[in-house]
């Protein structure tokens, strides 16, 4: 099953016979609130319209624990999240389609906790609410309750120390910006720079302008290049496991399974032991 979905196929199944969940995760990074300015509210942005029949999910809430040790967005507590996904209607034996503001980040985050904890039928809006091409919904749906038990997988989730010894024995790439893999700025965690043997691999650059995905066989290119050639196992990870994950989504769309490291810089960063590497080359 692919990953992700185009617009007008979300649109066919909201009408068919066996219309999916949809799950609203509109989210963004702020680096502003040290500034005093206010947080993007995505509960109002649900509000002011969404896809019809589509629940709010809360990524901060609900889809990661409270920041501290183990990073600005650790895993969330199991019961959680189940609750949370039981509440929005998700169960087992239904497909969930979820979608955000378009940069992908935060519905990949969804997409992989779902898949992660044993969902076999979850997919991504290619594009987000900006490539929806129907009418938008003010009310806010009341969904019958989903009986999903999240049971976490037994692979694809990589801690420091596996991550570390992925950047020596296999492929680790590192999603964020080229400027903080180099250690050229850290506008949010501790110091700059990138695990050392992580290879840089920019989320961006997985996306055409638009933010939709580019070809799988792009993709494939692409990865092949930086060194997920088939032959070592992949990982991956971000600042918090955010946008880490819409990176393992577009390997997944290539075709190659990655993990993910989900604690990531924001955990790595913290702890002064752990080496950092910094400049253009893994190291």
């Amino acid at each position: 099953m692919n990953a992700i979905i185009s617009a007008s196929e979300l649109a066919g199944d909201l009408a068919g016979a066996e219309p999916p969940v949809v799950l609203d995760v509109r989210w963004q990074l702020s680096v502003a609130k040290a500034a005093g300015e206010p947080a993007f509210d995505g509960r109002a942005a649900h509000a002011a319209g969404h896809i019809p029949g589509a629940v709010y999910v809360d990524l901060d809430e609900e889809l990661a624990s409270a920041p501290g040790e183990r990073g600005r967005h650790p895993l969330p507590d199991p019961a959680v999240f189940g609750a949370a996904m039981r509440r929005a209607g998700v169960s087992p034996d239904r497909p969930v389609v979820v979608y955000d503001g378009g940069q992908g980040w935060a519905a990949a985050r969804a997409w992989w906790l779902l898949s992660w904890t044993g969902h076999p039928r979850v997919r991504v809006l290619d594009g987000g609410l900006p490539a929806w091409e129907g009418p938008l919904s003010t009310d806010i749906p009341a969904p019958t309750e989903g009986d999903f038990q999240p049971v976490p997988g037994a692979s694809g989730l990589l801690d420091a120390d596996a991550a570390a010894a992925l950047a020596r024995s296999g492929v680790l790439f590192d999603a964020r910006a080229g400027e903080r893999y180099r250690g050229d700025v850290e506008p949010i965690d501790r110091v700059g720079g990138h695990i050392p043997g992580a290879v840089s691999a920019p989320t961006s650059e997985n996306v055409a302008e638009d933010g939709r995905f580019l070809p799988a066989g792009k993709l494939a290119e692409r990865f092949r290049a930086l060194g997920a050639d088939g032959g070592a196992e992949v990982g991956v990870y971000c600042g918090s496991g955010v946008s880490g994950a819409h990176e393992v989504l577009a390997l997944a769309v290539a075709g190659i399974p990655a993990a993910l490291y989900v604690g990531s810089w924001s955990e790595w960063s913290s702890d002064p032991d752990r080496p950092v590497a910094v400049g253009p080359d893994p190291q």
